[in-house]
């Protein structure tokens, strides 16, 4: 018996349409009155008032039904202009297309460009020679001369990129100078459009033009008596130049979805392209032929309207003097293409008549046959893309009472009751008028939400709410029924009852996360550890910090999808597109989204906006306290309690920047409208007015009570004359806050971009002049560039030639800088996530190396500050008892990368030095001044090589790359300091684990 394997899939098709069925609806109803009330009602009849009532509230669910059927696109449609379908969806354009990635990606990019008929990318060889003695590198293998045999290896250097470029035919009329320059001109524009698309750890070194085999074609042809000889003779020769080099047609998207081609396959590739779609098919069939074969071309010539017959016909090689073995084949070299040599022969005859060609005419209709195929070729704008069905929008919240839908003996529609209804009448109207506005209100507010659907599945939504209600007009003298009811439905009477009714249920920021987790997973995207992290990290204040990053991540998803494996373009980029600037790779866009990287430009990292201090206290221990300046350098907030150690100081400061972010701009402004008075809290902002009338206010934690040293987190030491100038620097360091503050980032240096320049005999592309618009600096220490005799390689350690991955520090190699300092990026649990989110993302051929380093800008200068003053307070009596005091300070010291353990192990020491040995005492402090900020020199040689090298190609500036070398070499991870515990002292505790390889040890 034979087994099938089933497969389980989720069911497109969920809908029951129950709720378009009134009489299913009905029944329901009817089985659910029995289940509840039968014991007490058993008249069911169509006559009952309660089964009127079922049958009004079932029309009414099959009104919300059928609305809810609408089909999407109108579902979704709206009123207004910003709202319309192509402001809520991404276009098919948008979000298949990807930057080039594979070499039909490329082909197709550069085919795009005007000028060129069809391309071809080879691998470019460039070979390394090691030597595994002595750990070196060269481009040439005199570095093996007296190597014994056992220590020499050699490899190619992989992502590097040769283009074989067939140009199309220039205009005869044009000087071989004019023909030069168009040349260079298109092969300027492959190279910027390369550079814009260029592959992470990749790189094109060399344009080349395909070499050319001229080939003769020898044939006499018979053509019909009444066809034109001149038009068949064009047609013949465009017919064998577009065999011997294949022209590709572009198509605008009917004509793909006609060829059977879905929309994602259709958009798979690279961006929209200038001149239409080009064909896969087509385009992987235009290879450089390696043959050419008579039987070919005679079915070319025959295949053309009006030939009647092939008289004779041969082909050869033109002018090589080349044998040739057969003549039905010509063999032609590799990354060649065959051309139609001036030697080719065409003769004409109708009958036995022989024809004379006129070669004006056929000239003229050369040309007109290349303009029809331009015609042909040209597809206009409109018709490269998908468009939009058309929606209308047909108000599906609008909603009016079911009361006035009941029949006129019910009393409760507009007619209401006739003017002799008794008192008791009248009460019993009311009555059940207020009953069934229980049912109006909960379908008013189902129909709210239907009106709504596009603003919550919307990414760009800008609601701060998920539960909606609206007014429900209509109802006679409802002012009877309800107080303080809103009579006429209006955008700020229901904003205002939706606050009222769905004010405490509405739990906004747990339920956007649901919708736009709903969003992401139409990705596939996920975001379930990143938020189990960030809840041990940030508490309760996660929700809306993760949700902050989803909306971020998905805004910018063009980006993140279609560069992921994308690198920076470096080449002829103004400054300002190099330092400062998003020109960075897709891959740390990407990982910068996922981990919540707020600002991932390329930038200073080390010049931070935080400045954590060391102070002596009042029992002369060291403590810490931290400040936070804006961009012009003014304090903005700071801390309000001294801290054992900075890593306490970097808890709260973000803390405190989380409960700013966490107060509603709105919540201010609506706080300030309605008058401020004193010890206001708003949000997690608490002001104060003094007597004279000043205003200030601290940044609160709601969480700890007032008499708690906890519940003030920060202030911002600074007065205010006016309610209004109060309220702006609220508003100002909430902003600041949501929108600039940031510490983190990411650096990524590409291997294959520092190979030294290769030695060869000219540049393939020249440098060329920089066009005043891209305000490229040319260093005058580039020209000096090639004449280095020892090019610098990256240092390789290869283990007498054990490992041959050692050997090559530059194929698929990157490293990635990350400031180990911050909040996050000092929690080991945080930094493990996001090294795997990088090893996930990066592409799986990419080997990168993973440094956490470096100290804010000023943390270098306040701990040499804290030596010096530790210094000068010191006394002993003899040099000798200086040098050993200090062997001992250091000896119980942490690695020296560790500066704030230093410090605090010096106050620790209370050493005592007299003034008589000041020279001893600063020879000490040179040395540590001697010590730098590793992220701080490496970004300021990073942004100089940048600058030098946008220029180049495939040059180098030498003393920047010797900088960026060294700095990269002098690259040292920091890991989170752990404290052995004084046993001693059973109030301290142990606040971090002691990890092998990942923890500095220090002493208490």
């Amino acid at each position: 018996m034979s087994v099938t394997n089933t497969h389980t899939a989720i069911p497109k098709s969920v809908a029951t349409n129950d709720d378009l069925d009134f009489h299913y609806l009905r029944k329901l109803g009817i089985q659910y009155i029995e289940e509840l009330g039968g014991s007490l009602w058993t008249d069911f009849n169509s006559h009952d008032p309660g089964i009127t009532m079922l049958e009004m509230l079932c029309y009414a669910i099959t009104d919300l039904g059928m609305r809810i059927d609408l089909p999407i696109e109108n579902l979704l449609a709206s009123d207004k202009a910003n709202e319309q379908l192509s402001n809520q969806f991404y276009r098919a354009s948008d979000i298949f297309p990807t930057k080039a990635i594979t070499a039909v990606d490329y082909r197709k990019l550069f085919i795009d460009i005007e000028g060129v008929r069809n391309c071809w990318l080879r691998i470019a060889k460039r070979t390394v020679y090691a030597d595994c003695k002595n750990d070196c590198l060269s481009y040439t293998d005199t570095i093996f001369e007296g190597l014994p045999i056992e220590f020499q290896r050699e490899y190619d250097l992989k992502g590097l990129y040769t283009l074989l470029v067939d140009f199309e035919d220039l205009d005869d009329t044009l000087s071989d100078e004019e023909k030069e320059d168009k040349i260079q001109e298109i092969k300027d524009t492959i190279l910027e459009k390369y550079h814009t698309n260029r592959s992470l750890c990749e790189d094109l070194i060399e344009i080349k033009e395909v070499p050319e085999k001229p080939i003769s074609v020898c044939a006499s042809v018979e053509v019909e008596t009444e066809a034109d000889e001149e038009l068949i003779h064009a047609k013949i020769l465009t017919a064998i130049t577009n065999y011997f080099s294949t022209t590709l047609r572009f198509y605008s998207i009917k004509q793909m979805l006609d060829k059977g081609y879905t929309p994602d396959q259709i958009f798979d590739g690279p961006f929209l392209l200038d001149h239409g779609f080009i064909d896969p098919e087509e385009l992987k069939e235009a290879d450089l032929r390696s043959e050419v074969r008579l039987s070919d071309i005679m079915k070319l010539i025959m295949n053309i309207e009006g030939v009647k017959h092939i008289n004779d016909i041969s082909i050869g090689n033109c002018g090589s003097g080349e044998e040739q073995l057969n003549e039905w084949l010509i063999c032609i070299p590799a990354d060649t293409k065959p051309i139609l040599c001036s030697d080719s022969v065409f003769s004409y005859n109708k009958g036995v008549l022989p024809l004379n060609i006129n070669e004006t005419q056929v000239d003229i209709y050369l040309e007109q046959l290349k303009e029809d195929a331009q015609i042909e070729n040209e597809v206009p704008e409109d018709e490269r893309d998908l468009t939009f069905p058309e929606s209308t929008y047909l108000a599906p919240e609008s909603y009016t009472t079911i009361q006035n839908d009941f029949p006129e003996t019910y009393g409760i529609g507009q007619a209401g009751l006739s003017a002799i209804a008794t008192n008791e009448r009248k009460a019993q109207v009311k009555q059940l008028k207020g009953y069934l506005l229980f049912f109006d209100k909960v379908l008013a507010s189902y129909f709210k939400h239907l009106g709504n659907v596009r603003e919550l599945l919307s990414i760009n939504g800008g609601l701060d709410k998920t539960y909606f209600t609206q007014v429900v007009e209509d109802i006679k003298d409802f002012e009877d029924l309800v107080n303080e009811y809103p009579i006429i439905s209006s955008d700020a009477t229901n904003e205002e009852l939706t606050k009222v009714l769905f004010g405490q249920q509405d739990d906004t920021v747990d339920r956007r996360n649901k919708i736009v987790d709903h969003l992401l997973a139409r990705f596939a995207e996920k975001f379930g550890d990143y938020t189990f992290l960030m809840k041990a990290l940030f508490g309760t204040a996660t929700n809306e910090i993760v949700l902050t990053n989803k909306k971020e991540f998905l805004n910018d998803y063009i980006a993140i999808s279609s560069e992921r494996g994308s690198a920076f373009n470096y080449y002829k980029q103004p400054k300002k597109k190099l330092w400062n600037t998003d020109n960075i790779s897709g891959f740390q866009k990407r990982v910068s989204r996922l981990v919540g990287i707020k600002n991932y430009n390329r930038r200073v990292l080390s010049s931070s906006f935080v400045d954590i201090y060391s102070l002596e206290n009042a029992d002369l221990k060291t403590v810490f306290r931290w400040r936070i300046k804006d961009e012009n350098k003014n304090i903005i907030l700071s801390a309000t309690e001294e801290y054992k150690t900075t890593a306490a100081a970097n808890k709260e400061l973000y803390f405190a920047v989380l409960q700013i972010i966490q107060t509603s701009e709105k919540e201010v402004q609506e706080a300030c409208e309605n008058g401020i008075e004193d010890e206001t809290t708003i949000g997690n902002i608490h002001i104060h007015i003094s007597d004279s009338g000043k205003y200030s206010f601290d940044v609160v934690n709601l969480d700890q009570p007032e008499s708690s040293k906890d519940h003030i987190v920060a202030k911002q030491f600074k007065y205010y004359d006016t309610a209004a100038a109060i309220k702006k620097a609220i508003l100002d360091i909430i902003s600041f806050m949501k929108f600039k503050f940031t510490e983190e980032g990411i650096f990524l240096v590409e291997h294959i971009l520092l190979r030294p320049e290769f030695p060869k005999e000219e540049d393939v592309i020249e440098e060329g002049e920089v066009s005043e618009e891209s305000e490229v600096e040319i260093p005058e220490e580039v020209e000096e560039v090639s004449e280095d005799p020892k090019p610098p390689f990256l240092p390789i350690c290869t283990d007498n030639c054990e490992d041959d991955c050692g050997i090559d520090p530059y194929s698929y190699r990157v490293s990635i800088v990350i400031p180990g300092y911050t909040y996050r990026f000092s929690n080991p649990d945080f930094r493990n996530y996001m090294e795997n989110i990088i090893k996930e993302e990066l592409p799986a051929h990419v080997l990168p190396k993973i440094c956490w380093i470096g100290h804010r800008d000023s943390d270098l200068d306040n701990i040499k500050e804290q030596y010096l003053q530790q210094l000068k307070n010191e006394e002993v009596s003899t040099i000798k008892q200086l040098d050993d005091q200090i062997v001992a300070l250091q000896n119980k010291m942490p690695p020296p990368e560790d500066l704030e353990a230093q410090i605090a192990a010096l106050e620790a020491q209370k050493i005592q030095v007299p003034i008589l040995i000041e020279e001893r005492r600063l020879e000490y402090l040179d040395s540590i001044k001697d010590q730098t900020n590793d992220l701080v020199e490496f970004e300021k040689k990073y942004k100089a090589y940048l600058f030098a090298k946008t220029s180049l190609r495939d040059k180098q500036p030498l003393d920047e790359l010797k900088g960026l070398l060294k700095a990269l070499g002098d690259l040292n991870t920091i890991y989170p300091v752990g404290r052995l515990l004084d046993c001693d002292d059973e109030s301290d505790e142990l606040e971090g684990k002691i990890i092998l390889g990942q923890t500095n040890i220090g002493t208490l």
